[in-house]
């Protein structure tokens, strides 16, 4: 025991001084002094506490302040900050008040909004999704307690191999879901690709491996291309002296993964799968614009550019700070990508919005990151706002691309790619949203429905007796402008139940009638409405009259209790409950529980066929997953397990929201039930491959057609397939089998999202 606890001490030591020797580059001796301080405290705060992995807890702080000073390049506070982010949470013996009497106000505030991150949550609400909202919420009061999380995660990540499966499918899941984004949305590229990639390694583990063999056995000929490519552009470079170095990004696992599902192409069709970037060091008192513009004119004497490619982010920086200026060329018969920076738009672009610390007087891009924190502001302050609902359009912004658009007078304005007119209004000022009729984009008359492209000059109409309306919610992309419609809506519905409330109680009055609850359960009968919220609400709109008042008032017809309205529901839900009886309405709530099925989390749920020919789950409409495909479980509230493919969208949404609900499954054979399943073929359209594609269906493999839709052009056909198939390997089959047909270039399934 005392050897193990002499090795680990020893281990945690030598990391320390790794640590204490990357701060030493940006931080001074009393910024060092602050640091020992927080090791030592959060050192006997996880005092004898281990991971799963069985290494001592105090290497995950330590790590995540590495990554915070070094990948990062934050300062002193924030290393302290890092090594004490879980001390608060652990260990009661230290405060927030001890942090503060230590350190002092800075730190011990982004300690404390570390540790609340982390509390615990209101059950009756979804707990993932109010702890996404507590997270960007610290981002309002100090960028640094969310860029610390994010080097928590990105930790957390690269040592998820010690979970058990269920967990790494969620915190996969939920890094995928928001974690990812946000780096991208910081500017933290490196880390966001590393983030996704470890999140695919545990979703989709068999994909990854082939990806990334892939890649690394096309690294030798990559290298080969490159040194040719680049020796015209170095020489020309060098011969106007400047000063540069040049290297190859080749895509992420993710990147090539998401493109060949969302593209629908092999590995193979990618041609962009590295770009090659070329740094140099600008010339002073010389704009870098025009250094960088200077740069791609020496690039294309040597290769023709096309110009529909060419991505101009110096004059127009992307939101997160990113600058750059990208080209695509001809070379050899191939497309490439070239990137141009100068050595500041690099870091910038290698650490995002830490970066601009560096570069105080570059106070544009500080203005962009407080306009952008000014946006997430904007929605938290709303107490009414459903995290889920919050979180679903938040994250769309996240990765969206961006367009630059004009007022009249020429003002710029930066939106995400997809808006509309209405999100424009309201992004000017809610009071011109609010009373917005329409639009001049670019001079001709729009509907506020209408989706601005990047460049359009937009003159919003609008009139004063217009008021939002709820068809506007169909129409915004921006979740700021769909909650300001929403808070106007119901301020207006509010309106309208004070007002019928009034009219309501002066009536009962009238006719000296208490307002009793079986009154109005009398009065909601007959108005034909379901609370005495919205009979308030239709009165007070004028929806509903009160001119036959007193006649439904002495109206007495018979009423069933709330609990026999219940189990009447309930014998809609649950086929073959039998008649309703009064003792029944006693043994509601028993009869709920015996029809809820019991799931044992501490072992794999296994997903198989009944002897009635039935299944003991669901699979989900959304991505059709059949056996074998890598799947992802989770148990619904009716006690039942919906199972969705590890890829699917709505997935990859539930797991980051509703974490707690992930189960362990695991296919089992299935010889009767089949899956409905897509195909997609690309051929040479002879005469007769479409007979001879039937027969291996229907004939050879046994395989029975829903659907089948084919197109031909120019002598080439593609056509998708709607089949059922028992099995992956099924399927496998069959794709082999048609791909073998003369004239078949290439079949393969297709994501049922993706159809």
């Amino acid at each position: 025991m005392d050897e193990l606890q002499t090795h680990d001490e020893i281990l945690i030591q030598h990391e320390f001084e790794e640590l204490i020797e990357l701060c030493r580059n940006n931080t001074n001796e009393d910024g060092i002094v602050l640091i020992k301080k927080a090791f030592e405290i959060a050192n006997e705060a996880h005092k004898g506490i281990k991971r799963r992995s069985g290494v001592p807890y105090i290497l995950h702080p330590i790590a995540v302040a590495k990554i915070v000073v070094q990948e990062i390049g934050l300062g002193y506070k924030s290393i302290c900050a890092a090594l004490m982010h879980d001390v608060v949470e652990d260990n009661q013996n230290f405060t927030i008040d001890l942090v503060k009497s230590v350190f002092g106000e800075t730190i011990s505030y982004i300690v404390d909004g570390l540790t609340k991150i982390d509390v615990a949550f209101d059950k009756d609400k979804s707990g993932q999704a109010e702890n996404f909202k507590r997270i960007l919420l610290t981002m309002n009061d100090d960028i640094r307690v969310i860029i610390i999380k994010i080097a928590d995660r990105l930790h957390n990540m690269r040592t998820l191999d010690s979970m058990p499966v269920e967990k790494q499918q969620k915190i996969s899941n939920e890094t995928l879901f928001l974690f990812a984004p946000l780096a991208y949305r910081l500017g933290f590229f490196k880390i966001k690709s590393e983030l996704e990639d470890l999140s695919l390694k545990y979703l989709s583990p068999k994909e990854f491996e082939e990806i990334d063999a892939k890649i690394k056995a096309t690294e030798a000929g990559r290298q080969d291309f490159l040194d040719k490519f680049i020796e015209p552009i170095e020489k020309k470079l060098k011969e106007s002296n400047i000063k540069f170095n040049t290297s190859a990004r080749t895509k992420s696992v993710y990147s090539v993964w998401n493109k060949m599902r969302t593209k629908s192409v092999s590995f193979e069709e990618i041609y962009d799968l590295f770009a090659v970037r070329i740094i140099f060091e600008p010339i002073d008192f010389i704009p870098e614009r025009t250094q960088c513009w200077h740069v791609y004119s020496i690039i294309t004497e040597s290769y023709q550019s096309k110009n529909e490619r060419l991505r101009d982010w110096i004059n127009t920086p992307k939101t997160n700070g990113y600058e750059a200026l990208h080209c695509t060329v001809m070379a050899f018969g191939v497309w490439v990508e070239i990137q141009i920076r100068t050595k500041r738009m690099e870091e910038i672009a290698e650490r995002g919005f830490a970066a601009h610390w560096r570069y105080k007087d570059d106070t544009a891009q500080e203005e962009e990151l407080d306009k952008w924190l000014a946006k997430i502001r904007d929605v938290l302050i709303n107490p009414d706002v459903n995290a889920v609902e919050y979180l679903d359009q938040f994250r769309l912004n996240l990765y969206s691309s961006e367009i630059t658009l004009f007022t009249p007078k020429g003002k710029t304005i930066i939106l995400p790619k997809g808006v509309t007119v209405i999100d424009f209004a309201y992004t000017i000022h809610s009071g011109i949203g609010e009373k917005a009729i329409g639009a001049k984009v670019n001079h001709k008359l729009v509907s506020l429905s209408y989706i601005l492209n990047n460049g359009d000059q937009v003159e919003v109409l609008t009139a004063e007796n217009a008021k939002p309306l709820r068809e506007w919610l169909d129409y915004a992309k921006l979740p700021r402008t769909k909650i300001r419609i929403e808070a106007a809506l119901k301020a207006e519905v509010q309106g309208h139940i004070e007002c019928g409330r009034e009219l309501i109680k002066e009536k009962l009055a009238q006719f000296n009638v208490e307002p009793q609850a079986r009154v109005f359960n009398k009065l909601c009968v007959a108005y034909g409405v379901a609370t005495k919220r919205e009979l308030y609400s239709k009165v007070g709109a004028g929806i509903i009259q009160l001119d036959d008042f007193e006649k439904q008032l002495k109206k007495n017809p018979p009423q069933k209790s709330a609990v026999y309205w219940g189990f009447d529901l309930i014998k809609k839900i649950i086929p073959g409950t039998k008649k309703t009886t009064k003792e029944d309405e006693k043994n509601t709530e028993e009869i709920i529980i015996n029809e809820t099925a019991k799931i044992d989390k501490n072992r794999p749920f296994l997903l198989k066929e009944t002897f009635e020919k039935k299944l003991t789950y669901k699979a989900a409409s959304c991505c059709n997953p059949i056996p074998g495909d890598n799947i992802i479980g989770f148990e619904i509230d009716d006690g039942n397990v919906v199972v969705h493919r590890q890829e699917c969208p709505e997935a990859n949404k539930l797991a980051a929201e509703h974490g707690d609900k992930i189960i362990n499954v695991k296919w089992t054979t299935h010889k009767v039930q089949s899956f409905l399943t897509f195909i997609n073929m690309r051929g040479i359209d002879r005469i007769g491959i479409l007979n001879d594609t039937t027969k291996i269906i229907t004939g050879e493999m046994n395989v029975n057609m829903r659907k089948l839709n084919v197109e031909s052009h120019d002598g080439i056909f593609e056509g998708t397939i709607e089949l059922y198939v028992h099995s992956i390997d099924n399927l496998n089959s069959l794709i082999k089998k048609i791909s073998e047909i003369k004239g078949m270039e290439n079949v393969k399934r297709l994501q049922k999202f993706d159809v």
